[in-house]
């Protein structure tokens, strides 16, 4: 009995630190694989990487928001949103371009004023071709379409240049009127002040039906040569006065046979009426074949 307890025990013992008993061995590449392994694990990198960045760009956004709008537990600092559409700053705000929607609504509190300032650059107001430019110097306005001033109050036209439903008149204060072309019935100035047209180069008057200028005394004062064009006649009704100075004239004994030169002498009916002579020699009167001032002319 003893000796077969021993043989039990010397077994047990041998078995027990025997590791290897029941040991197969198998080709690790042939047992089945958990995990992403290869193009997958690959593919699960980029999709992390492309999160954090935009978890970083998102975190950014955040940041700029929250230091330019100043949103707080509050709600907006520097801004309202009303249900209406309008948009309200309540602070400075340092913009460079806006775009306003459609028939959109720029200006400021009742009692308070708008101020806009531009920081050494004009401030430009464009809506398609129209555009109203403030600059340090002087303010311009430039429309294809025309442009119109009413007063938001009354709703009444303070100044348009729609010539056909209002008369165009200056504003109070505005004493210099600069345009490049002008399409317009009449133009008149005050009983007490004159109408002054000056240019630069050149004035070109023209009417479809004529053109008829009145006044107490027109003057003509000009650098270069005066064109009066006329499809019947010229009528001058007044006093005429030409100053001959200015005039040009020939050397004496210059001959009139010159084929170089055309000259005519201008003479005036009792009616104002003006016509021309051909100079053939001195003393040449107005005298025609086809008297120009008689009634069937």
């Amino acid at each position: 009995m003893r000796e077969k307890a021993v043989e039990r025990r010397n077994i047990n013992k041998e078995h027990n630190s025997n590791f290897k008993a029941g040991y197969i061995p198998i080709d690790e590449d042939r047992l089945h694989k958990t995990g992403l392994r290869g193009r997958k694990g690959n593919l699960a990198i980029c999709v992390i990487v492309l999160l954090f960045i935009l978890a970083v760009i998102n975190l950014i956004i955040t940041l700029v928001i929250w230091a330019v709008i100043r949103i707080g537990p509050n709600g907006c600092d520097s801004m309202e949103f009303h249900e209406s559409g309008l948009l309200r700053f309540k602070q400075v705000s340092d913009m460079g371009v806006i775009h306003p929607l459609y028939k959109s609504t720029v200006g400021g509190r009742r009692n308070e004023d708008l101020v806009i300032t531009g920081n050494n650059q004009p401030i430009v107001f464009q809506q398609g071709t129209t555009k109203l430019s403030v600059e340090k110097d002087k303010t311009s306005i430039t429309s294809d379409i025309g442009m119109e001033f009413v007063d938001p109050r009354t709703q009444n036209t303070l100044f348009s240049t729609d010539y056909e439903t209002h008369e165009f008149h200056l504003p109070n204060g505005v004493k210099i009127l600069n345009v490049q072309k002008a399409s317009t019935e009449r133009i008149t100035s005050n009983a007490t002040s004159d109408l002054n047209i000056k240019v630069d180069g050149r004035a070109i008057v023209r009417g479809n039906e004529g053109v008829f200028i009145t006044g107490k005394t027109i003057e003509f004062r000009m650098g270069g040569n005066m064109e009066l064009k006329a499809e019947n006649s010229i009528i001058l009704n007044g006093t005429v006065m030409v100053s001959p100075s200015r005039l040009p004239s020939s050397s004496y004994g210059e001959q009139f046979s010159n084929g170089n030169w055309l000259r005519f002498k201008l003479c005036m009916c009792a009616d104002g009426t003006l016509f021309k002579v051909q100079v053939t020699g001195y003393n040449i009167g107005c005298q025609t074949s086809v008297n120009p001032c008689a009634a069937t002319h």
